[in-house]
């Protein structure tokens, strides 16, 4: 069968094409449509929101931290610092792999895990915008490194930045504090807007109490960018304000000595002068570094000094509370006076221990054999445990307690160094809601002579004896002298703050006790004999023993087979010259042994330091001032003997000389005669003045 021919519609296909034509015409002129409208729409209709976006893209406002106060000593002596440093930055809105970017720039530059794992800590509490420190303290070389490949990552970038630094390490770590990266629960008390671009604040000490005055205020600069987020120009700027420099009290060159004086041992060495307050040393041993935490301490080095059995984080001067043993003695002494429990010649006779009516408890004295009849004086001088022991129970805990408490006994000195911890001075009260007990007759005994519950700061051991110096005159301690504006250069003095000060009944006490205080340092049976044989000043002070386990009624104390942790604290205090005081100190020595024989000798090294210069410079001047003087006087005496009597030899042999010096001056006027008129004419012309 044949095939069917198929014949072409020209006439149909046109109209689809003209159809399909219409359609795609329709179409693009619709697209059209929308992108001009969509155009209209951006630059008319919201040509001002894009126009600022565009304008904020070139244009950044960046935050300029301020530079933080200075800290020095009494004389100038730098203690805290600001250094230039370069740090590698990371913008964290800028990178779209944080891992791979950190992972690669390690290839360049060395990053410690410690540094990734404090830069992911800063990441989660911070704003994508902000930069982010990956790195610290850049070399020349490692800036190098980065600069030729900085192209390869957006969002990295090298800032210059000034970080704290101590230039002298360790000395006086624990009254200066430091300062430390801003952590997420410190992120949420500061003024977020005056902290911006802040890395840093302060943590403990001084750096913490004083960080609003340190700080400064924040200021702002306007820079222009270009499309990979690099500065190309700053467009205007609002300087920031630095922060005020803070002029401590601390002498760096004390501060020393009682470091040093401390040595191995653990222990704190605090020095007040005593007449304005002014904090003079504020030792804490053992010490550490704090420039290891300022921008960010690995952990290693952390857990070595957390788990180090010495515990060298931990502020003894501030926050270590002690049995303050035999160094209560003078106060409670004063106490029995000035309330009449007591008078001076009152005598307790000490056979070794004490017992209560009743008990067979033996109280022991630290003398086995005892002191025999024992006055106040004495039991002051010898450190009599039971003459303490017989007034302790006379007085009662609360009239104790209420007496000490006068001195700051119980309660926090006010102190403007941040961490200070308050003491503890029992009362039957106060055990009733401390410990929910009874208070015992017993306890109130062993209160006498600095044991059981009563404990003590460094601080507030030094700050009492300071009081006691000045017959009751209270001056709170203080470790600022001035602050100062660098800018202006205008100071702010901290004057003295004083406290009520203590009741006095008898001024005449108040003599009895500070000379039984005296005799401490400068009687042949005083138990800080050994200080005060050579000293070319008069010291009054006070040694102490304090227990740290409590030995059993049928034992007896052996230092030399005892360990080393539980061996009794060493104390003393001590306030110098005694007839007008100009330093007070209090030295604790945990497990030191012996107050005379080992804290005594580490005041007395304190002492000699801070007064030796003016003693010996006096003694110089006296020294000349009696040489001249006896130079005058001797030649007074010389000028006012008459002349000795002549022999008659002597009289011949001058009446001989006088006849010789005759005969030549007759002689001599004889040839003047003889002259010719010549001569004479010569001579007359010459005296009228003519040649």
């Amino acid at each position: 069968m044949a095939s069917r021919l198929t014949l072409k519609d020209h006439f149909r296909e046109s109209s689809v094409f003209n159809i399909r034509a219409i359609v795609a015409l329709i179409f693009s002129i619709a697209l059209i449509l929308i992108i001009i409208l969509r155009l209209l729409f951006l630059q008319i209709t919201e040509h001002e929101l894009y126009s600022t976006l565009s304008e904020n893209n070139r244009f950044q406002i960046n935050a300029v931290p301020p530079n933080r106060g200075i800290i020095y000593d009494r004389n100038g002596v730098l203690l805290a610092q600001n250094l230039p440093a370069y740090e590698l930055q990371l913008l964290p809105e800028q990178i779209n792999d944080m891992d791979a970017t950190i992972a690669s720039l390690s290839t360049i530059i060395e990053i410690s895990e410690s540094d990734i794992d404090q830069f992911k800590k800063q990441l989660r509490r911070n704003r994508p915008f902000k930069p982010i420190a990956l790195r610290t303290r850049l070399s020349d070389e490692e800036m190098a490194r980065i600069a030729v490949n900085r192209h390869l990552y957006p969002g990295v970038d090298i800032a210059a930045k000034l970080i704290r630094h101590y230039p002298h390490g360790k000395l006086a770590v624990h009254a200066i504090g430091y300062v430390g990266r801003i952590n997420e629960k410190e992120q949420q008390l500061v003024d977020e807007s005056n902290y911006d671009g802040t890395d840093y604040i302060g943590k403990l000490g001084i750096e913490k109490y004083y960080e609003d005055v340190l700080h400064g205020n924040v200021g702002v600069s306007q820079v222009e960018t270009n499309a990979v987020g690099r500065t190309l120009r700053s467009i205007e700027q609002v300087p920031s304000e630095a922060g005020l420099n803070l002029h401590l009290t601390l002498d760096a060159g004390l501060q020393r000595v009682a470091e040093e004086a401390l040595g191995d041992f653990r222990g704190s060495i605090v020095a007040i002068n005593p007449t304005n307050g002014n904090l003079l040393a504020v030792a804490s041993m053992p010490g550490y570094d704090p420039n290891l935490f300022v921008t960010g301490i690995d952990t290693k080095t952390y857990r070595t000094l957390r788990d180090d059995e010495n515990i060298p984080l931990f502020n003894r001067a501030l926050r270590g509370r002690y049995p303050p043993g035999s160094t209560v003695k003078p106060f409670f002494a004063l106490g029995g006076l000035e309330t009449g429990t007591i008078d001076v010649d009152k005598k307790v006779n000490c056979i070794g221990h004490y017992r209560l009516p009743g008990g067979r408890h033996k109280y022991r004295d630290w003398k086995k054999e005892g002191h025999g009849e024992t006055s106040m004086e004495k039991a002051v001088v010898q450190s009599c445990d039971v003459y303490f022991y017989s007034l302790a129970r006379s007085m009662g805990i609360n009239k104790m307690a209420k007496f000490m408490k006068q001195f700051g006994f119980h309660s926090k000195t006010g102190v403007d160094i941040f961490g200070e911890l308050a003491g503890v001075m029992p009362s039957t009260e106060w055990k009733k809601h401390a410990i929910h007990e009874p208070w015992y007759p017993g306890e109130t005994l062993i209160a006498g002579i600095g044991q059981g519950y009563t404990l003590i700061t460094p601080m507030q051991l030094a700050s009492s004896t300071a009081t006691l110096a000045m017959y009751g005159k209270r001056i709170q301690p203080h470790i600022i002298s001035y602050i100062q504006n660098i800018g202006t250069g205008e100071k702010h003095e901290i004057p003295p703050s004083e406290e009520e000060p203590v009741t006095i009944v008898d001024r005449a006490n108040w003599t009895k006790v500070l000379n039984a205080m005296k005799k401490v340092v400068h009687h042949w049976r005083g138990t800080a004999r050994r200080i005060g044989t050579d000293a070319k000043y008069k010291i009054a002070g006070k040694t102490g023993t304090a227990q740290v386990f409590t030995v059993k009624q049928d034992e007896e104390y052996d230092e030399d087979k005892v360990a080393e942790k539980l061996k009794d604290h060493a104390l003393f205090i001590a306030f110098a010259p005694v007839e007008a005081p100009r330093i007070a100190v209090a030295v604790i020595v945990e497990n030191g042994g012996h107050g005379g024989s080992v804290a005594a000798p580490m005041a007395r090294k304190v002492m000699d330091y801070y007064l030796l210069p003016d003693i010996l410079a006096a003694e110089k001047v006296k020294k000349k001032q009696m040489e001249l003087e006896a130079a005058t006087a001797i030649k007074s005496k010389k000028q006012e003997e008459p002349p000795e009597p002549k022999s008659i030899p002597e009289k011949e042999t001058e009446k001989k000389m006088e006849a010789e010096t005759e005969t030549e001056t007759e002689t001599e006027t004889e040839t003047e005669t003889e002259t010719t008129p010549e001569k004479q004419n010569e001579t007359i012309n010459t005296e009228n003045g003519q040649p």
